[in-house]
């Protein structure tokens, strides 16, 4: 039984290599009947080969062999190379299961990374180096940059400046309707508006109500640096002090005298109506402001003690002053005679001939383009008056003679508002 058992065994043992053989041969291009039965008769007394299944080298690495091998034995060994690959690639699998789970450093492939990350960095400097602008490009770039700063401060200017209008389009509106509100009517047989004014009154220019706004700010900031002066007057700081305050309020009534040549340009109408002024002021108008040979009056007696050649510099001022007002007074006359002699040239018979009329509108406009002129000179005689007293009085006569004019002005105003806030008879 046990013979039995053996040799069942050898059996299947011979079977199994006689199919591996026989396999080898066919992918080899033999007969695989021929070489069995010539294998059969020359090792009938011998055990049949068993398949190494466990070989002593890798089937798939051919063993070294000397220039005397065949060519069967070389198509042998490259059958078995080709035939052992599929045994092997589970075998070939496991094993890199196995060197993946275990941690393993990546030469190449940190090296090639490396390679990578120093490729970019060469590559752009080469191409800063190779793209350096030359000095007419910096300079195009630079008038660029100044360009765009010059256009980021002009948007922002005029974004200013359109806030700012609307703030003072807010402001004369309150204006308008406190003026309203307090009964400011206009007397007179003209045209009577949704308001009851004049409609030439009731649009104004953009610049004339510009100009009024602007005065309103004026007023304002006059009062509170005559609030600085008098206070400094009655601390009796000392003089060279003292003279920053009156340079103030000099500069001060120099910037509304620039004031009222802007608004001269586009609206002289505007100035020489006198509105932009309180009623009781409009009693003193002329020319579009006050005169100065009447403010000298008015003022000499609140800054004495004056010595002599003070009083002959004043007087001649006055003199002077009053000289230049009757030559300005004396040309508007003419010019308001000359124009009304243009008007009433031809006939005043309604409709009128439209062509003489054209002709008498022409030349009206042109005389009337001189009261510009007229109203400029009047503004430069009072700015020479406040200037020339500075200069005749010292700092702290000059001092309280600002405060008797600010002081002036002031009652004129006030007398307005408790004209306008009397109790009306009915």
């Amino acid at each position: 039984m046990c013979t039995f058992g053996v040799r069942s065994k050898d059996a299947g043992a011979y079977d199994l290599g006689e199919l591996d053989q026989a396999l080898f041969l066919y992918l080899d291009g033999q007969d695989p009947s021929t070489v069995t039965q010539d294998q059969r008769q020359s090792g009938a007394g011998m055990r049949p080969p068993t398949l190494n299944i466990f070989p002593s080298q890798p089937m798939h690495v051919e063993p070294p062999s000397t220039k005397a091998n065949t060519t069967n034995a070389t198509g042998l060994v490259s059958s078995a190379t080709g035939g052992s690959k599929r045994p092997s690639e589970p075998s070939m699998e496991l094993a890199n299961t196995r060197n993946d789970s275990a941690p393993v450093p990546e030469p190449a492939k940190a090296i090639k990374r490396e390679g990578n990350r120093k490729g970019p960095t060469t590559s752009s400097s080469e191409q800063e180096g190779s793209k350096t602008p030359d000095p007419k490009t910096l300079r195009r770039l630079a008038q660029n940059r100044e360009a765009a700063r010059k256009s980021r401060l002009r948007k922002k200017a005029y974004v200013q400046q359109l806030e700012s209008s609307r703030i003072k389009l807010t402001q004369l509106e309150q204006e308008l309707q406190r003026a309203r509100a307090q009964g400011v009517l206009l007397g007179g047989g003209g045209l009577l508006g949704e308001q009851g004014l004049p409609v030439g009154i009731t649009n104004i220019s953009s610049d004339a109500a510009f100009f009024d706004m602007e005065y309103a700010r004026w007023l304002e900031e006059h009062h509170r640096l005559m609030c600085e002066l008098r206070a400094a007057v009655q601390e009796h700081i000392p003089e060279n002090e003292l003279r920053l305050f009156v340079d103030n309020c000099l500069a001060h009534y120099d910037e509304m005298m620039n004031l009222k040549s802007m608004v001269a340009k586009t609206d002289v109408f505007h100035l020489v109506s006198g509105m932009w002024k309180t009623p009781a002021e409009r009693c003193f108008m002329w020319m579009g402001g006050f005169r100065p040979s009447e403010l000298i009056k008015i003022i000499v007696s609140q800054i004495e003690p004056l010595t002599e050649q003070q009083i002959l510099g004043i007087c001649g001022l006055q003199q002077s002053t009053q000289e230049n007002e009757d030559a300005l007074s004396q040309g508007h006359e003419a010019l308001n005679q000359s124009l009304s002699d243009t008007i009433a040239s031809e006939s005043l018979s309604c409709p009128p001939n439209m062509a003489n009329y054209m002709g008498q509108m022409a030349v009206a406009m042109n005389k009337l383009s001189t009261v510009e002129g007229f109203v400029r000179q009047a503004d430069n005689l009072r700015h020479q008056t406040i200037h020339r007293l500075h200069q005749l009085l010292t700092t702290r006569q000059a001092a309280r003679c600002l405060l008797a004019i600010a002081e002036y002005f002031h009652r004129l105003r006030a007398l307005s508002s408790l004209w306008l806030a009397r109790p009306r008879q009915e």
